[in-house]
C-alpha cells in the first residue's frame, strides 16, 4: 500500500502550516484562551483558505476531499493546538452532505464551506457516558417542521455556533435534525474548557428544527467517527509538537554542567515516547482510510484507533511534563497547553476506557488465540 501523499496533499498541508506558523502563534492563542476560548476572526481565516469545504462537494460549493486531506488538515491545526473546532466542521460538511434531503444541503453546505455559518454536534447528554444509543431528547412534529425539548452538554463552542446537529427521539426511533441557535426556546450557557476551548450547555424548549434524517443513529455513528478520526488526527500533531518541544528543553537545559539530552535514562524516555508517537501516527492513519468503509467494520477500526491514540496520548503527556520537571504545569510555559489538549483530546468522542470497552465488544467470534 502507498503512504506517500500526493502533491496536493502536501501543498495542501504546507499552506496549513504557513497559517499556524505565520497567523496563529502561542500569543494570538493564549489571548483567545483568555477571552473566552473562540475566535471568530481566526476560523473566518481558515474559511478563506478553503478549509471550511473540504468536506462539502464541488456541487455544493466545497472542494469535495476526503478523509486523507481531512487528516492532513488536522494534523497542522493539532501542532497549533488551535482553539476553533474545525473538527466540527468536517462533522457538519460529512453528515449534511451525506444524509441530508437537497433543500438541507442547499439551505447549509454552502454556508458552512464559505464559513458564514459554524454548525456543531450536539449530541452528549449527562447520562449517556458515551453511548450514542441513549438520548432522552425528544421530538415532536410542529407544523411543517419539528420542535425538540431537551438538553445536550459540552457542546462545542455551544454559545457561539450558528446551528447545531441535534440527535432526538422522533416516533420511538432517533433521529437528526438542525437546530439554529437564534430559534425560539434554544438558550445557551458557556463556559472555557480544560483546553483553552469553550464549550456550552444548550437547552431545547419545544425548539424548531428541520429534520436532517429518520436514520438518526446510523448518522450519528457516522458522525462521530469523522470526529474521532479528526482527533486522532489532530492529537498526532499535537504530539508532534510536544515531542519537538521537549527535545528542544532536553538540548539546552543543563544539568552538572551539561545538557540532559545527554543522560541515558531520558533518552530512552524520549525513545518511548517516540515509539508511541509513531504508532499513533499509524493507527491515525488506519482511522482516515477506514472512514468510508462499510458502517460495522468503520466502528471497529475507528475504536480501535481511539484506543491506541489514547494511551499514546496520555504516555506522550505526561512524560513530556516529567522531562520538563515543575515549569512544564505553569500557564504560562506552552508545554502545559499541549498537556492540557492531549488530555482533552484523550477523552473526547470516548476516552480510552469506553474505546476498549468498543474494540472487546466488537470482537468476532473467531477473535482470540484459539482461532
Amino acid at each position: 500500500m502507498d503512504f506517500d501523499f500526493s502533491d496536493d496533499q502536501e501543498q495542501l498541508r504546507d499552506a496549513v502550516r504557513k497559517w499556524v506558523d505565520k497567523g496563529y502563534d502561542f500569543d494570538r492563542r493564549y489571548k483567545a484562551s483568555k477571552a473566552g476560548g473562540f475566535d471568530r476572526a481566526a476560523y473566518t481565516e481558515l474559511a478563506e483558505l478553503g478549509l471550511c469545504g473540504l468536506y462539502i462537494s464541488e456541487a455544493d460549493g466545497g472542494l469535495g476531499m476526503g478523509p486523507v486531506e481531512g487528516m492532513v488538515v488536522m494534523e497542522e491545526l493539532g501542532r497549533g493546538i488551535v482553539l476553533e473546532p474545525f473538527a466540527q466542521t468536517l462533522i457538519a460538511g460529512g453528515v449534511l452532505g451525506g444524509y441530508a434531503p437537497q433543500a438541507v444541503k442547499d439551505a447549509w453546505l454552502g454556508k458552512i464551506a464559505s464559513g458564514e455559518a459554524l454548525v456543531v454536534l450536539a449530541h452528549q447528554e449527562r447520562a449517556a457516558r458515551y453511548r450514542l444509543d441513549i438520548c432522552h431528547t425528544t421530538a415532536a412534529p410542529a407544523g411543517a417542521g419539528w420542535a425538540l425539548t431537551g438538553t445536550k452538554s459540552l457542546v462545542p463552542a455551544g454559545d457561539q455556533a450558528d446551528a447545531f446537529l441535534v440527535p432526538a427521539q422522533a416516533n420511538g426511533k432517533l433521529a437528526l435534525f438542525i437546530v439554529e441557535r437564534s430559534a425560539a426556546g434554544v438558550t445557551t450557557q458557556g463556559y472555557g474548557t480544560q483546553d483553552g476551548g469553550r464549550a456550552a450547555e444548550v437547552t431545547l424548549a419545544n425548539a424548531a428544527a428541520t429534520l436532517v434524517t429518520t436514520e438518526g443513529l446510523a448518522a450519528l455513528e457516522h458522525a462521530v467517527d469523522i470526529g474521532i478520526a479528526a482527533t486522532c488526527a489532530e492529537a498526532v500533531g499535537v504530539m508532534d509538537k510536544t515531542m519537538a518541544i521537549t527535545v528542544e528543553y532536553m538540548n539546552t537545559r543543563k544539568q552538572f554542567g551539561v545538557p540532559i539530552a545527554s543522560f541515558q535514562a531520558l533518552r530512552h524516555r524520549v525513545a518511548d515516547m517516540k515509539m508511541q508517537q509513531e504508532l499513533a501516527r499509524s493507527m491515525s492513519y488506519y482511522a482516515s482510510l477506514k472512514l468510508n468503509a462499510p458502517a460495522d467494520e468503520r466502528r471497529r477500526a475507528l475504536a480501535r484507533a481511539k484506543y491506541q491514540l489514547g494511551v499514546a496520548m496520555r504516555f506522550v503527556g505526561q512524560q513530556a511534563v516529567q522531562l520538563h520537571g515543575g515549569i512544564a504545569v505553569t500557564d504560562e510555559y506552552i508545554v502545559s497547553h499541549y498537556f492540557k489538549k492531549l488530555t482533552q483530546l484523550e477523552m473526547s468522542f470516548g476516552d480510552t476506557l469506553h474505546h476498549l470497552g468498543e474494540v472487546s465488544a466488537r470482537m468476532q467470534d473467531t477473535a482470540g488465540v484459539f482461532a
